[in-house]
């Protein structure tokens, strides 16, 4: 495009023009009396004035009309003829640049919004998002709600959540206590079908606006096999402990059954041959009687008493039971932090057996070390409270880590295989864990672990 085609020099002609026609319709009202041709300036000067004015104008509104399909996201509106016409060519073409690359990212963010919604449509996890109007949540609409949403529930995708509250009110009251974000264990009664979800609430503020998302899994079926799976664990070890001790006693009694069959009486010699039999056979049913014990210990925990309780009064009472055993075993027993004043609510007699189950562990752990040590302390992190029980025994094998919760297993000879069992039964009833770091002969930390908020 020439210098003469161009925006600039159009308005400076103008404006040249304009003054020219100013100074000479001056010139003419003072020198002269041609009323008719100074009427005739101050037309022309008139007409020049709105002439620049649409001039700018026309720049105004093709401005404004850009700005309008940016803000509106409208791809309809092109520049292409005013390109080649105009005096601002590379503004306009600038322009039609723009407003498609807007329309690229609006048609690739449609795509992945396409892309998620087919996703989520896909996966056996219900997710209903809702907007919650003024933040009331009984007006909420439903902006999105999978199929596996619906067949979860056996209900239709609605648009209202008040509806969805209608249909399926023993879904919605209970989800009700975490509306701010949350987890929760749901039961429901389907078609006279027990359905168990593992249910989350996230709250999101998306560009101003609240939306809460809903997800939720059937995990019954998963419940039920984790079930099957223990059960069969559990009955072979048991089948197996219960094997062991059955299968000698019966060959000795059938061992002892042939010796005295026949006779009236017996002599010495056959006496002391009774003797060790007998005595196995005893033997034998105690260990069994003793594994039925240690069966209704682990089945029969108590339910916990909550009550406030500082770490500090914990670990001064694990300090004052452990201390005597540690010691007529040449063990130092460190117990520190006993005077802190934090607090948790927990049921102090079951957590003391719990520490005690590991400070036996570590005791018996560090039975062939030269220096043996076991230090029990506390640790905050992220919102956790850690009581550690740290010693440098023998530690534990990778291999063992996942085998050593399963109940009877043990590595110890004379052990019963329910200590950690127990402890973790009881964290689980504080809603808690029970975590194990180890580096053989250096250092284990069994750990148990409280939400602290």
């Amino acid at each position: 495009m020439s210098f003469f085609n161009s925006f600039t020099f159009r308005l400076l002609l103008r404006l040249l023009i304009i003054n020219l026609l100013v100074a000479l319709f001056i010139y003419l009202i003072r020198t002269t009396e041609l009323w008719f041709t100074i009427f005739g300036v101050g037309v022309v000067l008139i007409a020049a004035i709105v002439s620049l004015y649409y001039f700018i104008d026309r720049m105004k509104a093709d401005i404004n009309r850009f700005m309008l399909a940016v803000k509106t996201q409208d791809s309809t509106i092109n520049f292409k003829a005013k390109s080649h016409k105009s005096s601002f060519p590379e503004l306009y073409r600038s322009f039609d640049d723009i407003i498609q690359v807007h329309k690229s990212i609006q048609l690739e963010k449609e795509s992945m919004f396409q892309l998620i919604k087919t996703i989520l449509e896909q996966v056996p996890v219900g997710v209903i998002v809702l907007k919650p109007v003024e933040k009331n949540v009984e007006k909420a609409e439903i902006v999105f709600f999978n199929m596996a949403a619906s067949n979860l529930l056996q209900v239709p995708a609605y648009k209202y959540w008040h509806r969805l509250q209608n249909h399926r009110p023993e879904f919605a009251n209970q989800l009700r206590d975490i509306m701010d974000g949350g987890k929760k264990f749901v039961e429901l009664k389907i078609q006279d079908k027990l359905t168990q979800l593992s249910t989350e609430l996230i709250p999101l503020n998306l560009h101003n606006t609240d939306h809460i998302i809903i997800s939720f899994q059937n995990i019954k079926d998963e419940i039920e096999q984790k079930e099957s799976e223990a059960w069969n664990r559990l009955i072979g070890v048991i089948s197996h402990e219960i094997l062991n001790s059955i299968t000698p006693i019966s060959s000795l009694s059938d061992t002892v059954s042939s010796m005295v069959e026949g006779k009236d009486h017996l002599d010495a010699e056959a006496l002391e041959d009774l003797k060790p039999a007998l005595l196995t056979i005893k033997r034998r049913s105690e260990g069994l009687l003793d594994f039925v014990k240690d069966y209704r210990l682990m089945a029969e925990l108590p339910t916990p008493i909550l009550q406030e309780h500082t770490i500090g009064e914990v670990l001064q009472h694990i300090k004052i039971l452990m201390q005597p055993f540690a010691s007529g075993k040449n063990i130092e027993l460190k117990v520190v932090q006993t005077s802190s004043k934090i607090s948790l609510r927990l049921d102090i007699k079951l957590i003391e057996q719990a520490l005690i189950n590991l400070v036996t562990n570590s005791i018996y752990a560090v039975e062939n070390v030269e220096e043996p040590v076991i230090e029990i302390s506390y640790r905050l992190e992220n919102s956790r409270l850690y009581i550690d029980v740290i010693d440098n025994g023998k530690g534990v094998d990778n291999e063992l880590m996942k085998k050593v919760f399963i109940p009877f297993f043990t590595t110890r000879k004379n052990g019963s295989g329910i200590g950690l069992t127990i402890t973790r039964n009881i964290m689980k009833m504080h809603h808690g864990s029970v975590e194990i770091q180890s580096e053989p002969f250096e250092q284990t930390v069994f750990s148990l672990v409280f939400k602290y908020q």
